[in-house]
């Protein structure tokens, strides 16, 4: 026990100093339960013990990888640590942890006077496992920096966040001024090689190692323990993610993909589903609502542009860069679906085509709300540049 508050204590020493992600201004700290999910690698921790160093209530950062917790249940951690006057605890890694929502649950109902904050893995289902914790938690998701976090992050540029109706309306005004504050040919290119984790601050040269270690990790000890895949399942996955790699954005052939992998159809489903799940892909589908894993995407892309130029560091396809950054952006804090016409439908109002400065408006013709989405520095009328859909969280 000593050792777990010793590690606390110097965990929250290490953080003071940090600039703070998005979402830690969004979450309701009042609230006795909260689950954050996401990616490895996207600031979970810090942002927990960020949290940690603010409040003036007893609190503790535990990691549930910890050995520790291979012989102690978290329930009797908790009630020793009550003991000592702990009255906030950090819990990092739940997913890791195979009684994460039975405990969860008898924390919350077990104690009127404790908060529980816990991070998760982006695969994480709080309606699943052993308790269903969907009514009692306050859920969030965080995702990878955006292109302005990407700035503040790289070089102390504190932009403000727009909404999407400003991008779309006055662009013209507000882009020459947001040019000024930053190089667009190396600041935007740079940010789509390696500004989506914010460990590219401790190494660029090493960084997109990070990202391919990164993503066998998600894959052998977050998905496939907990989606309890056996070995050849997970071997498959492997391979299907490799197929897709060498040809997003893709278009499925879900009885083609399913004989190059030999493997039944429905499975073919089920893993991109959990790529997805795990934000490793990214599925456009015609719809947001009702879905079913074993209706087929439109459109299959990696989850971000530092993905692609993982997969094809000299041969990426700006095209598919382009396409790739704008559906990583928008879906963060948008609802976008496969349209009838063009590339994107975003919040089922507005249609987006995605391309360079020669890209025309004629794919557009009679479709009301109907933008370009372009890879140039300023814009006018329904042209938007591109980059500025970074600016959105």
């Amino acid at each position: 026990m000593e050792g777990l508050i010793r590690k606390s204590e110097r965990k929250a020493r290490s953080v003071k100093e940090r600039k703070r992600r998005y979402l830690y201004e969004k979450i309701d700290w009042d609230q006795k339960l909260i689950i954050l999910l996401g990616y490895r690698g996207s600031g979970k921790t810090t942002l927990l013990l960020q949290y940690l160093s603010s409040i003036q209530r007893k609190g503790i950062y535990v990691s549930l990888d910890d050995f520790y917790f291979e012989t102690h249940r978290l329930v009797e951690s908790v009630a020793s640590l009550y003991e000592l006057g702990y009255r906030v605890f950090l819990l990092d890694e739940v997913h890791r942890y195979g009684w994460w929502s039975k405990d969860l649950k008898q924390l919350y109902d077990d104690y009127e006077d404790i908060q529980v904050v816990a991070t998760g893995s982006s695969i994480l289902d709080i309606s699943k496992g052993k308790a269903d914790l969907s009514r009692r938690a306050s859920v969030y998701r965080l995702h990878g920096l955006s292109f302005r976090e990407y700035l503040n992050f790289q070089k102390n540029i504190d932009l403000p966040t727009l909404r999407l109706e400003e991008v779309l309306n006055k662009h013209h005004v507000m882009g020459p001024e947001l040019l000024d504050t930053f190089n667009f040919d190396t600041d935007f290119p740079n940010y789509l090689r390696y500004g989506y984790f914010p460990y590219f601050l401790e190494s660029k040269n090493d960084y997109h190692q990070k990202l391919q270690e990164t993503i066998q990790l998600v894959i052998d000890t977050d998905i496939a323990p907990f989606e309890e895949l056996q070995h050849s399942t997970t071997r498959t996955l492997k391979k299907l993610l490799f197929v897709l790699s060498e040809s997003v954005p893709f278009t499925p052939n879900i009885q083609k993909l399913a004989s190059k992998l030999e493997t039944p159809r429905n499975t073919v489903l089920r893993l991109l589903d959990i790529l997805d799940q795990a934000q490793i892909l990214l599925l456009l589908r015609s719809s947001t609502k009702g879905i079913s894993y074993l209706q087929k995407p439109e459109k299959i892309y990696l989850q971000n542009p530092n993905f692609i130029y993982l997969f094809s560091p000299t041969m990426a396809n700006i095209g598919s860069v382009r396409e790739t950054f704008f559906l990583n952006q928008l879906s963060a804090v948008h609802s976008v679906t496969a349209p009838k016409f063009g590339d994107f439908m975003v919040d089922d109002a507005y249609v987006f085509e995605v391309g360079g400065a020669s890209k025309t408006t004629d794919q557009l013709q009679g479709i009301p709300q109907s933008y370009l989405a372009l890879d140039i520095k300023g814009g006018s009328n329904r042209s938007v540049p591109l980059w500025l859909f970074g600016m959105l969280y």
